[in-house]
């Protein structure tokens, strides 16, 4: 718009005014400045690599043999939390944990779909979310990556015991079978292993950190510098130092033992005429391997074990159960541990059962921790609303054993620790306080098909039997059976659904490690430092806020 002014006839001045009309869209009126776009793009840098350094640390688990990958897993999950307020560290805490959780426990969700998969990881993925929160609290304190990992490894002690029960799987020790820091296990058990992959992880981004200010011609104190070193080379030292605790010699003799595969089938079958199938599986393999005796192609076993669930049909109450066991163990001529359901006095029991050739029955255990949604379930009313067929599935409760199972068969002293079982320290750990001299692990992963989670399972085994410097054999109705020597690796071991047997001649030992001694100790003497941590940052916090206001 243009407006001329004029004076005694003579223009003075043209003034030109561009206004925008009043239809003009809003969204020219508002678009970002340059370098907006960017900016927010930017601002979700964070939160992409907390969720993929989770995905970094999944890929370090079993059956991948990428141990390796968790450290920079936490060296990337420190990055982001370091000095973040806690609103932020809460958001991407629970993305690295879902990032982290959602594989690791798809298998949760293949027998009854993936609502109860999702619900279980968004519950477990808050444990992670509240550890994020503790990280990046104590981030700015010296020595900071004592205090995050020992933070980590009370986020998990908090998680193994709670909900329902706990529900330890994912432990960053169940990732290291196969790597450097394994010896450490028989230090202090699964927090010592896990602690110390977590300190090397923050410590090497904490060294990056420092090399990058010290680039940048920044000073870097040498208190600060010598904490990041330590921080990577403590925990690498000291499990090169641990690796006298670890030995496969046998300390009482030696004792040959038979692990037996049945193999299930997996269709076509009404439900009790699928564990019958079972039951003549186990029975049928038996008798291979007796045959295999009596034509002298291997040498008869001093005892053999049958996973869980072997036997489904109840063999004191069930005639025809009870005498094809007997069938097998007169066979083999040698004890037999039967993994059984069975019904006493109204309570249902997932039993061991010891299986003499002449007595019969002669010794039980009966799993302490059962299975929360899967042997019973909690809230059932509620699970029920949400979904029948869930609760159909599990008409009636497991209930819980109370003592710890030690078989003594042929002699040797046999601990049991019954599939879900090995994922908690204490479950294993009073076996051996009991007089384990070797340790079974009887499972039944055949629900969960062909997933992760048996070679995650099989993982954990393989770290009890450096734990507690014990052979640990784990048969397993549809695989991976394995027998797994004290120092941890797998001497032999199955294919999955398949028959087999596996046989051979393994140590008995009756020493303990510092881990089997120490118990829970360990964890928590790092729970304390994770709390004297935590109040450090806290006090910190309040001083500096009252010399501002000051």
């Amino acid at each position: 718009m243009a407006v001329d002014a004029e004076v005694s006839g003579r223009t003075l001045t043209r003034v030109t005014v561009t206004a925008t009309s009043v239809d003009q869209p809003d969204r020219l009126r508002t678009s970002p400045a340059p370098g907006a776009w960017r900016r927010r793009l930017l601002r979700l840098v964070p939160a992409l690599a907390s969720a993929l350094c989770g995905v970094l640390l999944y890929v370090s688990f079993p059956p991948r043999p990428l141990w390796w990958l968790a450290l920079p897993a936490f060296a990337g999950f420190g990055w982001v939390l370091r000095g973040r307020g806690w609103k932020a560290a809460l958001g991407l805490g629970y993305l690295f944990g879902l990032g982290f959780l959602l594989p690791l426990l798809v298998w949760t969700g293949v027998e009854v779909g993936y609502l109860p998969w999702l619900a279980l990881v968004a519950v477990e993925a808050v444990f992670v979310a509240l550890v994020g929160v503790g990280v990046a609290a104590v981030s700015r304190l010296p020595a900071w990556p004592v205090w995050a990992a020992a933070i980590w490894i009370t986020g998990e002690a908090v998680r193994a015991r709670m909900p329902f029960g706990g529900f330890p799987w994912g432990k960053i020790a169940f990732g290291q079978a196969d790597g450097v820091f394994l010896p450490l296990a028989a230090v202090g058990g699964t927090p010592v292993l896990g602690f110390a992959v977590v300190l090397c992880g923050f410590g090497l981004y904490e060294a990056a950190r420092l090399l990058a200010e010290r680039r940048r011609s920044r000073t870097v104190r040498r208190a600060a510098a010598a904490a990041a070193l330590l921080s990577v080379a403590v925990p690498v030292a000291g499990a090169f130092a641990a690796r006298g605790l670890v030995s496969d010699k046998a300390e009482d003799g030696t004792r040959t033992v038979a692990v037996i595969q049945g193999n299930v089938p997996r269709e076509g079958l009404e439900f009790s005429a699928q564990r019958r199938a079972v039951l003549d599986r186990h029975v049928k393999e038996t008798l291979k391997l007796a045959a295999d005796v009596k034509a002298g192609k291997v040498p008869r076993p001093d005892f053999v074990l049958w996973p869980e669930n072997s036997s489904d049909l109840d063999p004191y109450n069930d005639p025809d159960a009870t005498a094809v066991i007997d069938e097998a163990s007169a066979a083999i001529g040698v004890p037999i541990s039967v993994g059984a359901v069975v019904d006493k006095d109204g309570k249902q029991l997932n039993e061991q059962i010891l299986w003499d050739p002449a007595k019969g029955p002669t010794q039980t255990y009966d799993k302490r921790q059962i299975q929360p949604f899967g042997e019973y379930m909690p809230l059932r009313g509620f699970v029920g609303a949400i979904n029948k067929d869930w609760t159909t599935m599990l008409r009636q409760d497991f209930s819980r054993g109370t003592k710890p199972g030690v078989f003594d068969m042929d002699g040797a002293k046999v601990g049991l620790a019954t599939c879900y079982e090995a994922a908690f320290d204490w479950d294993v750990r009073d076996t051996v306080t009991h007089g384990a001299e070797m340790i079974s692990v009887p499972s039944n992963n055949a629900t969960f098909d062909r997933s992760e989670m048996t070679y995650q399972q099989l993982a954990m085994s393989r770290i009890r039997a450096v734990e507690h410097s014990r052979t640990v054999t784990v048969p397993v109705t549809s695989g991976v059976s394995a027998i797994i020597m004290p120092d941890g690796k797998i001497t032999q071991r199955t294919g999955m659904f398949v028959p087999a047997y596996l046989e051979q001649k393994v140590p008995l030992r009756t020493s303990t490690t510092p881990a089997t001694d120490l118990g829970i100790l360990p964890e928590m003497a790092l729970v304390l430092v994770a709390v004297g941590g935590i109040g450090w940052a806290i006090g910190s916090g309040l001083r500096a806020r009252r010399a501002g206001e000051a």
